[in-house]
């Protein structure tokens, strides 16, 4: 029998062969698992890096919207600013040319009233040179209510004191605290107490005291203050004549004007409208106050006036005056004020009555 040749194929080699390969097979994806776990783990860190960097992404475009509103707004509130600063200087500047102009107008005014002054000397000497006699007033009686001052300021030369029925009208406005507009604004933004206790104030109570005080016993008289509006000083009588001869009218009018604080612009309009509505209407006037007005019959629409203006508001109310009433002003002068004097002298001239400017320390 022939022998079958050897192959070196034959199946042991074989056998040998695959299971090498095997071998190479488990060991490929023994190393093969490894590294899939491992760069699963490698992708799982890296993804949980990318989304805390998406997260910060996220967060600064947040803030940096923010950042930039904020910047548009602060671009807005310069813009604004530098508006107002330019809008602060005009008003300055505005400010700067009307001080001046009031600066200007009361060295007119000042000369205007030593002019007057002079006038009345030259004419009070003129009349003594000539021999005039000195006539007294026939409505003058025994005072209702004694007054104290210094010396030969007792008096007021040239007031009217006389009539039936007298009004008096006070100026109660807030120019009543000072005599400058520094200190007018000043005092105004002070306690009641304070208000009261201001110098020209006080001389104003004492003008008016003086004046109810030597009212003519017979007279019927009433007090009126105003400023923006005009009322009685004593509650309850609008429209009431009281009685000069009742020292408790007298002593309740005076008590009732100082417990008033001084506020608030200045309207001549509604003053002399009171003439009209009394009944009967008074035969005289008495007026205490400082300067024309600042407003006529409504409210301002601007919070400043000019001189012309007040000079305006001033003709407006004199139209409101009944005929026939003469009108006696005691001015007791506010710096700025140029056509006070001579607006007041002008009304004293075309009433009959009589206009004066008492030293500041009078009565």
């Amino acid at each position: 029998m022939k022998r079958r040749p050897v192959s070196p194929f034959s199946l042991s080699f074989l056998d040998i062969m695959f299971c090498g390969f095997g071998a190479v097979v488990l060991l490929v994806l023994i190393l093969n698992t490894d590294t899939v776990r491992a760069r699963n783990t490698v992708f799982a860190d890296l993804r949980s890096e990318v989304v805390r960097i998406e997260q910060e992404v996220i967060v600064g475009n947040e803030q940096l919207v923010t950042a930039r509103n904020s910047l548009a707004a602060a671009d807005s509130e310069l813009v604004t600013t530098r508006g107002e600063a330019e809008r602060i200087i005009e008003t300055i500047k505005r400010l700067e040319i009307e001080v001046a102009q009031m600066e200007s107008e009361t060295l007119a005014s000042s000369q205007h009233i030593n002019e007057l002054v002079s006038d009345l000397k030259s004419q009070d000497e003129e009349k003594k040179r000539l021999g005039a006699p000195q006539t007294a007033d026939r409505d003058s009686g025994t005072r209702v209510r004694k007054v104290s001052g210094e010396g030969d300021r007792q008096y007021l030369t040239g007031l009217k004191m006389g009539g039936k029925r007298v009004l008096i009208l006070v100026d109660v406005s807030a120019s009543m605290l000072d005599e400058t507009i520094i200190n007018v604004v000043r005092r105004r933004n002070m306690d009641a107490a304070s208000k009261r206790s201001a110098s020209k104030w006080q001389r104003t109570l004492k003008t008016a005291d003086w004046l109810v005080s030597n009212l003519p016993s017979t007279a019927r008289f009433q007090l009126y203050t105003f400023n923006t509006r005009a009322s009685a000083a004593v509650s309850g009588t609008d429209g009431n004549w009281l009685q000069a001869s009742s020292r408790k009218d007298v002593d309740g009018a005076i008590r009732a004007l100082r417990q008033i604080v001084p506020g608030e612009g200045t309207s001549l309009y509604h003053a002399l409208a009171i003439a009209g509505k009394l009944s009967p209407r008074p035969d005289n006037i008495l007026l205490v106050t400082d300067g024309l007005p600042t407003q006529g019959r409504g409210k301002p629409t601007s919070t400043t006036v000019s001189s012309d203006e007040r000079l305006q508001h001033f003709r407006t109310a004199v139209r409101e005056l009944p005929s026939g009433i003469p009108v006696n002003t005691v001015l007791l002068p506010m710096e700025g004020d140029a056509y006070a004097a001579a607006a007041f002298w002008k009304l004293a001239q075309d009433t009959r009555g009589s206009f004066l400017t008492p030293a500041r320390d009078w009565p």
